[in-house]
């Protein structure tokens, strides 16, 4: 595999995925983003093979939420979510402590998928250095999947710590690491739900190997695609948002020793239509390492 290459300043700011003989996703690398939305790549939009979108940008309950991607609230300090940040005794606070996710190169890329370099970067210093590997492939039943793993190295020479709002006092705010967020448009109510339990109440901060949202337009299965993701607690919004994320910090900071790499795993089946819990199962079971709990 060749080094990445240097990005050219009039360079394309996005690349789309296919499958299927179908554009299915539009990575976009190189944005013009506020500081306060964190700039970062994100996949936007994403699409069934019907041609659904699954994806939202910009909403206007939080215009700093960008399709699917990677982002972390805290990473020693700095925020790479966008917004404001929680600070414990006082709450959501408006500072001037956001990061970049900076795209350095390729290492691959293809029609269906790529291996791209990033920096993390706050106040000038470079915190995180990251490998994400992004592709899409064909399941059952007219299907696809989008498999994203993103392996984040401490590249700083001391310890860090990556933490979310409830690690710094918000309970159930656990958020950062891979997040989708769908659209709030679509027929029919939200449904969302594992092989056990169903409901937000019931879902939100559980671990399972899947977890699906469904709508009569489309329905998204999650699936942590190796053990160490699945012990990630899932972090889920239907009420008051729709909105999906594996957890690296839900209620305790993730500690990241100098050179150590955190590498995570989340595949997402892309369906048409409203599946039910067993549809969903036998499509989970398509995504991880394991068979999937029916």
């Amino acid at each position: 595999m060749t080094a990445p290459h240097a990005l050219p300043q009039d360079a394309p700011r996005s690349v789309t995925l296919h499958c299927a003989d179908r554009a299915v996703a539009t990575y976009v690398y190189r944005q013009r983003l506020a500081a306060a939305d964190a700039p970062r790549p994100y996949l936007h939009p994403v699409r069934t093979l019907g041609g659904t979108e699954v994806t939202e940008v910009r909403p206007d309950d939080h215009p700093h939420h960008f399709g699917a991607g990677v982002a972390v609230p805290d990473v020693a300090g700095a925020n790479f979510w966008g917004g404001r940040t929680y600070v414990r005794g006082q709450g959501p606070v408006a500072l001037d402590n956001h990061g970049v996710q900076r795209h350095t190169g390729w290492m691959l890329r293809d029609a269906d998928g790529f291996i791209e370099e990033l920096s993390w970067t706050a106040a000038g210093r470079e915190l995180l250095t990251e490998r994400r590997t992004v592709a899409a492939r064909r399941i059952a039943d007219g299907r696809w999947a989008l498999d994203v793993t993103t392996a984040l190295t401490n590249s700083t020479g001391e310890e860090l710590s990556l933490g979310s709002p409830a690690t710094n006092g918000r309970a159930g705010a656990g958020y950062g690491g891979f997040f989708w967020r769908p659209p709030a448009a679509a027929r029919g109510p939200f449904a969302v739900f594992t092989a056990r339990d169903s409901g937000e109440g019931a879902v939100h901060g559980s671990r399972a190997d899947w977890l699906a949202m469904a709508t009569d337009d489309w329905t998204l299965v999650f699936a942590g695609a190796t053990e160490r993701t699945r012990e990630d607690p899932w972090f889920v919004r239907v009420a008051e948002y729709p909105g999906v994320g594996s957890a690296l910090a839900w209620d305790t900071r993730l500690s990241v020793p100098p050179g150590a790499c955190v590498t995570r795993r989340i595949v997402t089946a892309v369906a048409d239509g409203r599946l039910t819990p067993q549809a969903a199962a036998r499509t989970a079971a398509h995504l991880t390492d394991r068979r999937a709990a029916v």
